[in-house]
């Protein structure tokens, strides 16, 4: 990994791609959706403050786990523009997503753990299946194919 001197208090594009491991064009998007900003040079070249190294590290890590880029602007909104997110800042902002992300966990365990019982049925059966119907919720108004239809063919729950 390329090392910038201390002194350099701006990165241009290929170096803030280098050391975040962020593609260009991906550093383009960040800016362009307000996730990450630049000043631009007499020449028009994009330079960015130290802390944005911070900032795309950030992004990729929530990015990862499945954050819409909308949940991560507002975050990063949050933070300081005069001086390099401390420690305590990310603390704060990741919290804010815990209960999101456990819910996330919770349905990809509940994925895991009746994806075999899926396989095969065809998701004609709604009123016994555990992923689109759980817990039976759909019981009481119509069962099966009939649901299906209702719904133009899509499975109940976006799954």
């Amino acid at each position: 990994m390329p090392q910038i001197p201390e002194k350099i208090h701006e990165l241009t594009v290929g170096q803030l791609s280098a050391r975040s491991g962020a593609a260009v064009s991906a550093l383009h998007f960040y800016e362009s959706k307000g996730l990450i900003s630049s000043r631009r040079t007499s020449g028009n070249q994009r330079r960015y403050s130290r802390d944005t190294l911070r900032r795309v590290a950030f992004i990729r890590a929530a990015q990862r786990v499945g954050i819409p880029l909308a949940t991560i602007r507002e975050a990063l909104a949050e933070l300081p523009e005069e001086r390099t997110p401390t420690r305590d800042d990310w603390a704060h902002l990741s919290e804010a997503w815990r209960s999101e992300l456990d819910e996330r966990i919770k349905q990809l365990n509940r994925l895991r753990d009746h994806l075999t019982d899926c396989i095969g049925c065809g998701c004609l059966s709604l009123d016994s299946c555990v992923l689109s119907n759980p817990d039976d919720v759909f019981g009481d108004r119509l069962t099966g194919s009939r649901l299906l239809a209702e719904n133009g063919g899509r499975r109940q729950g976006g799954r």
